[in-house]
């Protein structure tokens, strides 16, 4: 019965964690905003422990702040935060794109590539139409399994927490654009692409260029 009920604990703690993490990455949770463990634990009918251990896992992913006195709120990133996560995970995927192509190591292109495809297809097509609710989802899941074939876990977990902070500050900014669609990558499956016939040189041209405009769209947000 004890491990039942630690299961079953844990499993909640996740699902709250997912839940919250949705609302912050899809910006119904903005920026700031504060809130605390009775708030949610009431928002969602459940015991306080599962809500602040789940509270506790989205501080360690960079998604939000806590205050002792305060409770927690939804982390602010700057302008100057995100050209930051932007040099981060621009030096992540350049590195393991070239690791990926030295001779021995975890091949990143054929048949391994298929669902890595899907994602990307999926997350272009929303960049296409603008729609972010479904874009962010396949985004973060694109890069996730793309390194994931690079064979390092804490590589691939190092860049998803990068890309949610990014999405973070993005998502607030973006929604309030006039043409959305102008300001969203689209590069997805021609880094798929490249990368289906071994040419990990053109993929991370493509990627450079995608962290290129993410910066100059950055610099263009008021600070």
């Amino acid at each position: 019965m004890p491990a039942s009920g630690a299961v079953t604990r844990s499993t909640l703690r996740q699902q709250i964690a997912d839940a919250l993490r949705d609302e912050v990455l899809a910006g119904r949770m903005r920026p700031g905003e504060e809130f605390t463990v009775k708030q949610i634990a009431e928002q969602y009918g459940v015991s306080a422990t599962p809500v602040r251990e789940a509270l506790v896992d989205l501080c360690a992913q960079g998604l939000l702040d806590s205050d002792q006195h305060r409770g927690f709120r939804v982390r602010v990133f700057s302008v100057e935060d995100y050209k930051g996560i932007v040099e981060a995970r621009a030096l992540v995927v350049d590195g393991m794109f070239r690791r990926a192509a030295l001779p021995g190591c975890p091949q990143v292109h054929g048949p391994a590539l298929v669902s890595v495809r899907r994602r990307g297809e999926e997350a272009a097509r929303a960049a296409r139409g603008g729609d972010l609710n479904i874009l962010v989802g396949y985004d973060l899941r694109f890069w996730r399994e793309l390194c994931a074939l690079a064979g390092n876990a804490y590589i691939s977990d190092f860049l998803h927490r990068l890309r949610m902070q990014s999405w973070v500050f993005a998502v607030p900014h973006l929604r309030g654009a006039h043409d959305i669609s102008a300001c969203l990558w689209t590069g997805h499956d021609e880094v798929v692409s490249a990368l289906g016939v071994g040419d990990f040189e053109a993929a991370r041209v493509l990627i450079a260029a995608y962290n290129d405009d993410s910066l100059t769209w950055a610099e263009r947000l008021p600070r």
